[in-house]
C-alpha cells in the first residue's frame, strides 16, 4: 500500500508523456498482497479516466513488483458509443458511388418473385410476357414501408409548399401515376419547373407549378409616376421683340431682288 512511487514510475513509463499522469487518487486491496493504485489522467480528451497500476508482493519478499498498468474509465468518463457492425450503422443516403450493400437473404421487404411451375408454356408467359423473372420482388411489408416513408417525407401533403399550393398533384397534367398498389396514392412529377421534377409525390402534394393554376392579374409594379412640377425655382428668359415692319420687309423687297 505504501509503494506509491513504484506505481507512479510504472504509470509514467507506460504513458506517452510523464505529464499525462496526475495525482495519486488512492489504492484498493484486490487480494492478499495484491494492490491497485490509481492516478488521475491529465491527457486531453480523457476526462474521467485514470491510470491503474496493480502491484503484488511475493511471500516473504520485501519489495513490490508491477503486474500491469491500465488506463481505465471512471463513472463520469467520456466513452465511445457501443460498437456496431458497419452494415448496421448505414443510414439512407450513406451509399455512394462504388459502395455495395451486403446481401440479406431474409429481408422482410422482399419475397420470391416467381417459382417455376414446370409447365414450359406457362413459365414462358410468366417470365417473358409478364416479366416475372426477378428472383425477389417487393413484399407487402416493403410496399407499406415505402408508402409511409414517401407520404410522411418531403413529397407528401404536410410540406410547407404543399400546404400553400392552390391545387394538389392529383389534378396536375404533369403527374405520371405509378403502376400497381402504389399508383393509388403516388405518381412521378415530370414538370421541369417544379422542385419535385423526377420525384415520387403523393396525389395531395402540391407546388406552384401546377398545370391548371394561374396567377391573378395585378397592376404593374412600376406604374408611371405623376409629373413633378418644380415651383421653387424661376428661370428668367429674355424676350426679343421683332418690329412688325421688319417681318414684312423681306417679303416686300423680294421682287426687287429678283429684278
Amino acid at each position: 500500500m505504501g509503494a506509491v512511487e513504484v506505481a507512479l514510475h510504472a504509470a509514467q513509463e507506460t504513458a506517452e508523456h510523464p505529464s499525462d499522469v496526475g495525482e495519486h487518487l488512492g489504492a484498493t486491496m484486490d487480494a492478499d498482497r495484491l494492490v491497485s493504485h490509481s492516478f488521475a489522467c491529465t491527457m486531453r480528451g480523457y476526462r474521467g479516466w485514470h491510470w491503474t497500476v496493480t502491484l503484488a508482493r511475493a511471500p516473504r519478499a520485501k519489495n513490490a513488483t508491477v503486474c500491469e498498468v491500465e488506463l481505465l474509465p471512471g463513472d463520469d468518463a467520456i466513452l465511445a458509443p457501443e460498437w456496431l457492425p458497419w452494415s448496421e450503422r448505414l443510414r439512407p443516403g450513406d451509399i455512394g458511388p462504388g459502395d455495395v450493400l451486403p446481401f440479406q437473404p431474409d429481408d422482410p421487404r422482399l419475397e420470391p418473385g416467381y417459382t417455376p411451375t414446370g409447365d414450359e408454356e406457362e413459365d414462358r408467359v410468366a417470365i417473358e410476357e409478364l416479366a416475372l423473372a426477378r428472383v425477389r420482388v417487393l413484399s407487402p411489408e416493403g410496399r407499406n414501408e415505402a408508402a409511409q416513408r414517401w407520404y410522411e417525407g418531403s413529397h407528401g401533403p404536410t410540406t410547407p409548399g404543399a400546404i400553400q399550393s392552390a391545387a394538389g398533384c392529383g389534378t396536375c397534367g404533369f403527374l405520371v401515376p405509378l403502376q400497381g398498389a402504389l399508383g393509388q396514392v403516388f405518381g412521378v412529377c415530370v414538370n421541369e419547373w417544379s422542385p419535385d421534377d423526377g420525384k415520387v409525390v403523393s396525389y395531395d402534394h402540391g407546388c406552384g407549378a401546377h398545370s391548371e393554376t394561374d396567377v391573378p392579374a395585378h397592376p404593374t409594379d412600376w406604374p408611371d409616376s405623376a409629373p413633378v412640377i418644380n415651383e421653387m425655382q424661376l428661370e428668367i428668359v429674355e424676350q426679343v421683340v421683332v418690329p412688325a415692319d421688319a417681318e414684312q420687309a423681306p417679303a416686300e423687297q423680294a421682287p426687287a431682288a429678283e429684278q
